[in-house]
C-alpha cells in the first residue's frame, strides 16, 4: 500500500504541474499501463513506424560483436522494458546473459512478461522490478563478478526533456559502475515527412495510444478526462528538434485533478510527448559528461543507429 501511496501521489503532483504549465503537458511515462503497453507494441509493427524494423535489423546484424563488446558474464538491465521484445534478439543469441532485469513502472503487465521469459529462457535468471526508472532505485541482488550492461532500445532516451536526461545518465552511470556499459538506440534527424508519418498513421493506433494515457490517468488518481473532446496529432519542431504528440481540445472543457479544476480551451492542446532527433556529434556531445561512445552502428539508409557507451570515469 505504501508503494501504491507513493506513485498516486507523486502523479498527482505531476499532472497538476503540467497542467498549470503554458502550453499545458503530461509526463509521457503515464502512457504505459497494461493497455498502454499493447497499443505501443502494434505501433512497432505499422508500415509507417520505421524505428523498431529497423533498430532490429541492426541488432540482428551486429550480434557477434555485441557478444564480444559487452563481456564475458553480463547482467543485461532495460529500463521501460515492456513487452522484451528487441531483448529477445540479444536473449536468443548472447552465451554472456547470465541475469536478466526488465525494468518498468506497468507492474502487472511487467510480471507477465517475466513469467513468459523464464519459461523461454529458463538459463537466465529473470528478475523483474517495477519501479519509475527515471528516478534513482536500486537493482535486486546484483553481483559485482559480472558486468553490468543497460539496454535501452526504441530511442525512448529521446523522450526525455533536458534536465530529465541529465538526471537518468547519472543515474544510468551509478548502475553500470566503472567496468559497465550502455546499449542505446538512437534516432536520427531525417526528412520532415517521414518524421511526422511515423507518429501519424493512418491506422490510428498511435492516436488511440495517445489518448489511453488520459484513461490510465482515470484509473489511477481518479481525474475526469474524457477521449472524445481530444484529437491526436504530432508535429515536428524544428527549434526542439523533435516531433511533439499533442492531443487537441475539440471543444471548451475542464479537467477535475485533487479537487483542483483545470479550463481547457478549444483548440488547445495537451503535450504528452518529445520524440528527439540527433545527429552523431550531437548525441556525443549530449552524454559526454558521464559517457564515452565507443561504438556506433547506423542501417544503410541512415535512419536510425545502436551506439554502445562506456563511462568517462
Amino acid at each position: 500500500m505504501k508503494e501504491t501511496f507513493t506513485l498516486e501521489k507523486s502523479a498527482v503532483i505531476e499532472i497538476i504541474s503540467g497542467l498549470r504549465c503554458t502550453p499545458k503537458h503530461l509526463p509521457s511515462k503515464y502512457f504505459y499501463d497494461e493497455e498502454g503497453s499493447k497499443l505501443f507494441d502494434k505501433i512497432t509493427l505499422l508500415d509507417e513506424y520505421y524505428l523498431t524494423r529497423t533498430e532490429k535489423k541492426i541488432l540482428n546484424d551486429n550480434l557477434a560483436e555485441f557478444e564480444q563488446l559487452l563481456g564475458d558474464e553480463i547482467e543485461l538491465i532495460e529500463p521501460g522494458s515492456g513487452s522484451s521484445e528487441k531483448t529477445r534478439i540479444l536473449l536468443d543469441h548472447l552465451t554472456n546473459i547470465k541475469r536478466y532485469i526488465p525494468i518498468d513502472i506497468s507492474g502487472d503487465y511487467l510480471f507477465s512478461v517475466a513469467d513468459q521469459l523464464r519459461v523461454e529462457y529458463p538459463d537466465i535468471t529473470i528478475d523483474p522490478l517495477s519501479v519509475d526508472y527515471t528516478y534513482p532505485f536500486e537493482l535486486p541482488n546484483t553481483s559485482s563478478k559480472v558486468q553490468k550492461i543497460v539496454f535501452f532500445p526504441g530511442s525512448t532516451i529521446g523522450n526525455f526533456q533536458l534536465s530529465k536526461i541529465q538526471r537518468f545518465l547519472s543515474i544510468l552511470s551509478t548502475i553500470i559502475g566503472k567496468k559497465g556499459g550502455v546499449l542505446i538506440g538512437v534516432d536520427l534527424k531525417k526528412d520532415v515527412a517521414t518524421l511526422e508519418e511515423a507518429y501519424n498513421d493512418s491506422r490510428g493506433v498511435t492516436a488511440a495510444f495517445n489518448k489511453n494515457m488520459l484513461l490510465h490517468l482515470n484509473t489511477i488518481i481518479n481525474t475526469d478526462f474524457d477521449i472524445d473532446n481530444y484529437t491526436h496529432k504530432a508535429v515536428w519542431v524544428e527549434e526542439k528538434g523533435a516531433v511533439e504528440m499533442r492531443l487537441y481540445s475539440k471543444v471548451n472543457h475542464a479537467i477535475t485533478v485533487n479537487g483542483l479544476n483545470f479550463e481547457v480551451r478549444k483548440g488547445e492542446y495537451l503535450h504528452t510527448e518529445n520524440s528527439h532527433k540527433y545527429s552523431l556529434d550531437e548525441f556525443s556531445s549530449l552524454v559526454s559528461p558521464w559517457f564515452k561512445v565507443k561504438k556506433v552502428w547506423v542501417d544503410d539508409h541512415k535512419l536510425f543507429s545502436v551506439q554502445y557507451m562506456i563511462p568517462r570515469h
